[in-house]
């Protein structure tokens, strides 16, 4: 279906893409993914043909329609339903002929080829794309000048489904959706009828969704068969494949220096060390595995505090004369790790501005630990961050009274060390600035940390080393995310904001996916914002149930880091019995007697630990079933 072959782009001096080179089977289903700037985007603007490459060509089938969102949102006086209609083209250039054709032949032409793009359903089929991605009725009636710019490119996003292309390119479709919509998003895209090549960072539509895996890297391209988890497997296998071949690469090059060196100037070897000298200029070197230093976020820990931190009693807020939500019950602890569910516009947002004490209670009572301190993590943060400025001048106006070292371990502990702490902040990626935001509001160790839509601007794996930083971190946590799977490894609460109330969700996420899908209309959220006799028992087991997970992600944690020890341990060991001369100095002067006995120790303990890891995996995943 596409094919694109050699395809090299320099933007500012700087290459980009270098020699881009893959081809799609039909109907394929393919994830493009990659590190923050390594091209995705360019890629496809290069395959939509909205960017003309250095060198390589795009092949597709002749007349093939293809589908590409504009940069730019559709605004104007039409509604979201007239707007998503308009996208198919043909049936609206038919409707506009039908109004002044009066040749009775070519009428019936026209009302035979509309019965057969069922063009009478137009209506009701965009309609279900929108209310999908979030618009009601009422919305729908509304001029596009009345929407944001995030849900105007929804419409846009609505109009490119409705008008089912051939080729299908969507660049990071859920940026500007709630986990509703992304869900429902996953859901369409799952039963969608043709070639589809994707930029995401979510993890579930990537392993949902897709059935090849497009891998961005250096300029190159590389395609993998299955979803994301087997492209991680797939990747881990062929990275350990080059790393023993680059281990081995590194002795065979040692062993020939070594010749050359000693026998270089001896007339009788002199031959053997010319040819030894050839044949080390012929190797052409295996790149290290390259390991990203700034993938990095490490949340202070905060002081102790008694619980509970907050509580809600019947409160209500909103703004001005406003009310948003009312009758709010709600009680959080130390440990508490809860996600903040519903649609965008029912109040998630003015919840997280209550809790973090931006808006005080209209009514009701809202009491917090005298001691406790919160950071509040929001996308304005990163916009309104100064280009002009760097890290570590941002870090040193809020930490007026630390060191010069403080300042700088706390900046590093989200990888700004070194030059990047001095870098121009309008030089950053999205990314790095979203972690500089993150630095910045948990510079105090807050006791509570509320993350609305963290994840935005981070690529897959920035959002696992967020994922692992939020587990590692002992505080609260309060996440508003439309990523699920960061939502499954994190939070073990939910809590639902609909129709003016907040309420536990009764069930997993799971079960609020089939909820929102219309597959389970069992699991509810407690009305009232949770109340009752029965309150005071259910958050003892959810403390329970915190604790216990807490305490099994801890195990799974340092099992993990004694594995990865014990593997480093354990090479060590082979290289020295196998190549004696490469040894380390730990294992040098051991016999060989001694580096088997010492190599069983090590491989009994390496076990242990894995079979430690597997069991705190297994009970954290029937803890979370």
């Amino acid at each position: 279906m596409l094919n694109f072959s050699n395809i090299t782009v320099r933007l500012g001096g700087a290459v980009i893409l270098d020699g881009a080179t893959a081809a799609l089977p039909p109907g394929a289903r393919v994830g493009m993914i990659g590190r923050n700037g390594a091209g995705k985007s360019t890629l496809m603007k290069v395959i939509a043909g909205l960017l003309e490459p250095d060198d390589g060509s795009v092949d597709m089938p002749k007349g093939a329609r293809m589908g590409y969102i504009a940069q730019e949102a559709p605004a104007g006086a039409e509604t979201p339903l007239d707007t998503v209609l308009a996208a198919d083209t043909e049936r609206a250039a038919l409707l506009a002929e039908a109004e002044t054709a009066d040749e009775p032949h070519r009428i019936a032409e026209i009302h035979e080829r509309l019965n057969m793009i069922e063009a009478h359903s137009a209506p009701a089929r965009a309609a279900k794309i929108l209310i999908g991605l979030g618009f009601d009725e009422e919305a729908q009636q509304q001029p596009m000048d009345s929407f944001s710019g995030g849900w105007r490119m929804r419409v846009a996003l609505a109009a490119l489904l409705f008008s089912q292309p051939e080729l299908l390119l969507l660049d990071e479709p859920s940026n500007h959706l709630d986990l509703e919509a992304t869900l429902w998003l996953e859901n369409f895209l799952t039963s969608y009828q043709a070639t589809i090549l994707v930029i995401s960072h979510e993890r579930d539509l990537l392993n949902n969704v897709v059935d090849h895996i497009l891998h961005l890297q250096g300029g190159k391209t590389t395609l993998y068969p299955g979803g994301y988890d087997a492209f991680e497997k797939q990747r881990a296998e062929r990275q350990a494949q080059m790393a023993a071949s680059r281990e081995k690469q590194v002795a065979q090059r040692q062993k020939l220096q070594a010749f050359v060196d000693r026998w270089g100037a001896k007339a009788h070897s002199a031959k053997q060390a010319q040819s030894r000298v050839k044949a080390l200029s012929r190797m052409e070197p295996i790149a290290a595995a390259i390991e990203d230093p700034s993938l990095s976020f490490h949340f202070p820990n905060p002081a102790e505090l008694k619980p509970p931190l907050i509580t809600l009693d019947d409160a209500a807020v909103g703004y001005g004369d406003n009310i948003i939500l009312s009758s709010l019950n709600l009680r959080l602890d130390p440990d508490d790790r809860t996600a903040l569910l519903g649609r965008n516009g029912n109040g998630k947002t003015t919840l997280a501005r209550l809790l973090a004490s931006q808006l005080e209670p209209k009514a009701g009572a809202m009491n917090k630990s005298g001691k406790l301190t919160v950071g509040y993590f929001t996308q304005y943060q990163v916009e309104e961050l100064d280009a002009t400025d760097t890290p570590l001048e941002h870090m040193t106006r809020l930490m007026k009274d630390a060191k010069p070292g403080a300042v700088r371990a706390q900046l590093g502990r989200f990888g700004f060390s070194g030059d990047k702490a001095t870098m121009k902040v309008g030089k950053l990626s999205g990314g790095e600035r979203a972690r500089l935001a993150l630095a910045l509001i948990t510079r105090d160790a807050p006791h509570l940390l509320i993350l609305d839509e963290p994840t935005n601007h981070l690529d897959v794996d920035a959002r696992e080393a967020l994922v692992h930083a939020l587990n590692e971190y002992t505080g609260a946590v309060i996440l508003v995310s439309h990523d699920r799977h960061m939502l499954e490894l994190t939070a073990d609460r939910l809590v639902m904001v609909d129709g003016g109330k907040a309420g536990e969700f009764t069930g997993s996420l799971n079960d609020y996916t089939d909820f929102v899908l219309g597959k389970n209309q069992e699991a509810k959220p407690t009305a009232g914002g949770g109340g009752g006799g029965n309150r005071k028992e259910e958050r003892r087991l959810a403390a329970e149930r915190r604790k216990q997970q807490s305490e099994l992600r801890k195990t799974a944690s340092t099992a993990e880091k004694k594995i990865e020890t014990l593997g480093k341990k354990l090479s060590g060991i082979d290289r020295a019995m196998f190549d004696p001369a490469s040894a380390e100095k730990d294992y040098a002067d051991l016999t060989m007697t001694e580096l088997m006995k010492l190599r069983a120790i090590v491989q009994d303990e390496l076990e242990q630990n894995e079979a430690a890891w597997l069991e705190a995996n297994e009970a954290l995943e029937m803890a979370n079933a």
